[in-house]
């Protein structure tokens, strides 16, 4: 044996030693190798990929419940014909809002017990379909601490024996007696929605739009396995955390845009008094016509606040992009190009009237100084999102949870692009002194925007903070961003400027290319993927399908998963969302109609209709030994094999019990 195979085996020896501090014998050992095994052999838990939600909770929320429709094809699958349409539809709502449901049930059905008895039985038999799939160990670790024994004597009992079916009847009219039925519908519904999913993908954007995205952020926070990929508004909500005042602007237009003020407000206890004193005293009044709220419920007050938080954007932007050359955006430094006595801007050489001429903090012999109140807003209101306890605990869970990509079982997932060349070819990214495309550019900017969240100074905004924040917002909305995707963000435009031209936002080639299989396939081998095998999944983008657009790219390579959550895409895209579902027989494509409201559900037995289509069937199940989890179990076995052997061969001291 030479010197170094004598080194691999006495480290070999040590790593088995340690193993062997937690299996202390060949019993232990040989228990642990047969468990992990049966492991292997189990069917893939269901994966479940939601995209874009923009603040929709009660969507979200529903789809959540729901699992995309799985819930209602489980019922189907367990039931047939055995129940009619209606108590389909009521067990389904029982699972997806069991308490809801009995109480109002309770207003007006004279015998709760018959129906208590009626519904626990059939929860009962979904219940133990679907945690078919899974160890009892795993189920038992699910199962609610309050009713973990009865539920564990229910499901795992041979009901068909008759001794047994009377134990189990027993059971259930004693908890119904003794007015426990509410809680344990409860209990065991709530097992059923979390053995129904095994891992949620979250990819990108649950910010913005939508008036509820701290309720997204707390039913994320509570799930039972979750990742996310940053979408390009997260990132603008990431940067706010940090102080950025880029991007806490940015936040703030956008929640006056959408009339979503109390978001901040009112969830995240950011004060905008101060705010909107100064929007009354200088712009009480302007119409400010451009400026009112998409929500429909505008006032002065409110346009006045979108203006004056619109045109302290503008400014601080304009600072950023000077004090950073290398983000190439001086053409996007809109302050600088303003003729403030003739009203109007000259943009590639090209001079357009401005459709607002009122500036009155812009001073023009210096366009880009903030005013001293201006000034002061900004300063409270950074000090406002970093003192923000809430908002605080949502962005350390999105980088603690997040990332700008994954991969995950063959897939890969991202929310905006891969930046490409106008050729379809990787494209170099200046990114902080070095170019870098592909895996590499994600890697460095994903790496950059986490130093600038955790190794922020702890006094006042330093220089060096000004700069790592700066490339958080970069990221927001920078030509080489891969959240972004384009090249310009034309907020300046659309306010200001009639011709809608100048609104156009030219896409990242990665749009025109992501529809060729060689492109995708160049990708997938750059994150180090099998292209045979694999997929992306991709946001970002609403899929217009009522103008015939699929969300099925690249001969089924790609998909893209935005159909439109957000209730302002909806009249653009046709539906309200789609959804992917991967499950040990392939990925399945669900889109949905727009969600009416839980109220209906309960009331009404109303679901969001959805139709599915099955994009990718395996031709043989997919087991966990075909997983990334099981690849790690795979090498557990492997060491656990070779402590075996070592227990046997006497290299390692035997502990019996």
């Amino acid at each position: 044996m030479s010197e170094l195979e004598k080194v691999i085996a006495e480290q070999e020896i040590k790593y088995l030693t340690l193993l062997s501090g937690k299996f202390k014998n060949i019993g232990e050992t040989a228990t642990e190798i047969i468990n992990l095994q049966a492991i292997l052999n189990l069917p893939k838990g269901t994966e479940h990929f939601l995209s874009d939600i923009h603040g929709e909770y009660e969507a979200f929320n529903h789809v959540l419940k729901n699992g995309s429709g799985a819930v209602r094809q489980k019922i189907d699958e367990v039931f047939g014909d055995e129940l009619n349409i209606f108590e389909k539809k009521e067990l389904a709502t029982v699972i997806y809002y069991p308490k809801e449901k009995i109480e109002w049930l309770a207003k007006d059905l004279k015998n709760m017990d018959k129906w208590y008895k009626t519904i626990i039985y059939r929860l009962i038999e979904i219940c133990s379909v679907v945690s078919s799939k899974y160890t009892s160990s795993k189920v038992r670790k699910a199962m609610p601490k309050d009713f973990s024994y009865i539920i564990q004597e229910i499901i795992y009992e041979r009901k068909e024996l008759l001794n047994k079916k009377e134990y189990i009847a027993n059971i259930i009219d004693t908890i119904i007696s003794i007015g426990r039925a509410k809680e344990f519908v409860m209990a065991i519904s709530n097992l059923i929605q979390r053995l129904i999913i095994d891992r949620l993908h979250i990819v990108g954007d649950i910010y913005d739009r939508g008036p509820s995205p701290h309720l997204i952020m707390d039913t994320l926070m509570n799930y039972h396995d979750v990742d996310i990929q940053w979408g390009n508004h997260d990132i603008l909500w990431m940067g706010a955390g940090l102080g950025s005042k880029g991007c806490i602007a940015n936040v703030i237009r956008i929640c006056a845009r959408y009339g979503n003020n109390d978001i901040l407000e009112d969830a995240y206890g950011i004060n905008l008094l101060p705010l909107a004193t100064f929007a009354m005293e200088n712009y009480g009044n302007d119409p400010c016509e451009y400026f009112q709220s998409r929500d429909g419920k505008s006032t002065p007050l409110k346009a006045q606040i979108h203006k004056a938080i619109t045109i302290i954007q503008m400014k601080i932007e304009g600072n950023i992009i000077e004090r950073n050359p290398d983000f190439n955006m001086e053409h996007r430094n809109m302050f600088r190009k303003i003729d403030l006595d003739r009203g109007v801007i000259t943009l590639n050489g090209k001079e357009y009237e401005l459709r607002d001429k009122n500036f009155p903090t812009v001073d023009k012999n210096n366009p880009l100084k903030l005013t001293r109140e201006e000034s002061e807003i900004m300063e409270n209101l950074r000090l406002a999102f970093l003192r923000s306890e809430k908002l605080q605990r949502h962005i350390r869970f999105l980088f603690a949870k997040g990332s700008l990509y994954l991969k995950c079982n063959s897939n890969l997932l991202y929310h905006g692009c891969i930046p490409l060349t106008a050729d379809g070819q990787l494209k170099d990214i200046y990114i902080r002194g070095e170019y870098l495309k592909g895996k590499a550019a994600l890697d460095r900017a994903e790496k950059l925007c986490r130093e600038a969240y955790f190794n922020r100074a702890n006094s006042a905004d330093s220089p060096e903070d000004k700069v790592k924040a700066d490339f958080v917002w970069y990221m927001w909305c920078g030509k080489d961003s891969p959240l972004f995707g384009k090249d310009d963000m034309k907020t300046f435009e659309r306010y200001f400027i009639e011709d809608k031209e100048t609104h156009v936002e030219n896409k990242n080639p990665y749009y025109k290319f992501c529809n060729q299989e060689e492109t995708c396939d160049m990708i997938l081998k750059e994150f180090k993927l099998n292209p045979k095998i694999s997929h992306i999944i991709n946001g970002h983008v609403p899929v217009k399908e009522k103008k015939g657009e699929s969300p099925i790219k690249a001969n089924g390579k790609l998909y893209i998963i935005d159909g439109g959550f957000s209730k302002a895409y909806q009249p653009e895209t046709g539906l309200a969302g789609y959804t992917l579902i991967f499950n040990s027989y392939g990925m399945k494509l669900v889109s949905h109609a727009p969600f009416e409201s839980a109220e209906k559900s309960i009331k009404e037995g109303k679901d969001i209709i959805s139709s599915s289509r099955i994009v990718d069937v395996s031709q043989n199940r997919i087991r966990v030994k075909d997983t990334d989890i099981g690849k790690e179990l795979q090498n557990q076995v492997n060491d656990l094999k070779k402590l075996l052997n070592a227990y046997r061969k006497g290299l390692i001291k035997n502990s019996e019990n």
